[in-house]
């Protein structure tokens, strides 16, 4: 969330339109909206891939292997969705969002690795300018420094910078992704982000945070690995922490659902702050 915090602080604009975003969610909720009636909708997606090495070059097929990923996931067909624990099969949720790849372009640098400072998203500091951002959704594929797996703008942030950047072993599903970060889920977890969701344990490390969502129980932090149910913090058993929401930090396969009210949010950024891309 440094990415996301390093924006509030700089933009008073972007906290604005949060703040406003997170009114009309909370509308939007105490009014009963069915975002399982929503028409499914295709965004246009951008996919940027910059390289120092020939490794990090990855291959059309690795590209479609995300695609193919996340489509699953925020249709809610993945199968390992199964593995939901049985309190909270009922909410696992259909996002009525698909991701269609319409462009790929491939930027050579002479940086060995970014960080969240979106250097890769800019000409002049080693990387490239998003396409479009306003009607596409861009993806940043690249090395990243400090063991970071990826990072995302929020809905209301700047246009030269909006987009999701993901390292280049935690993208897709073959190629240079590495295990346990192979299934991409890093994309899907980022992409959430994109369309308004917070971190489950809502970024507090003593259960006082909170995700803004009435159905992913309260957590005391980001759990990692693979978890055996339950992991109970924040006296919030029996059932404990929804480590497999996609939210979470937890390795790829251990994770593998969004909840209705996650939708909501999702929905209700796509219809506001992230309408042009409709």
């Amino acid at each position: 969330m440094a990415a996301h915090m390093m924006l509030l602080e700089r933009f008073p604009a972007f906290r604005a339109a949060q703040m406003r975003l997170e009114n009309t969610t909370l509308r939007r909720r105490e009014t009963g909206f069915d975002a399982a009636k929503v028409k499914i909708v295709t965004i246009k997606t951008v996919v940027n891939v910059v390289y120092k090495t020939t490794e990090q070059n990855i291959s059309d097929a690795q590209i479609k292997s995300q695609f193919k990923a996340m489509n699953k996931d925020f249709r809610a067909t993945n199968p390992d969705k199964n593995q939901t624990p049985t309190p909270w099969k009922g909410l696992v949720s259909d996002v009525r969002l698909q991701f269609k790849l319409v462009k790929v372009t491939r930027t050579q640098t002479t940086k060995s690795g970014f960080g969240v400072d979106d250097a890769v998203k800019k000409a002049s500091t080693g990387g490239i300018a998003p396409f479009s951002p306003k009607t596409h959704l861009n993806l940043w594929v690249c090395a990243l420094t400090g063991g970071l797996l990826g990072y995302a703008q929020f809905p209301g942030g700047p246009e030269a910078t909006d987009g999701v950047v993901i390292n280049y072993r935690a993208f897709g599903t073959i190629g240079t992704a590495q295990a346990p970060f192979d299934k991409g889920r890093t994309a899907t977890h980022e992409i959430g982000h994109y369309f308004n969701l917070r971190h489950i344990w809502g970024d507090t490390p003593d259960c006082s945070g909170s995700d803004m969502v009435a159905d992913t129980p309260n957590c005391a932090g980001p759990n990692f690995g693979t978890p055996t149910w339950p992991v109970v913090t924040c006296n919030n058993g029996p059932n404990g922490d929804m480590f497999m929401n996609y939210m979470d930090y937890t390795d790829d396969k251990a994770m593998f659902m969004f909840t209705a009210q996650q939708v909501i949010r999702m929905q209700t950024a796509l219809d506001t702050l992230r309408g042009g891309l409709i």
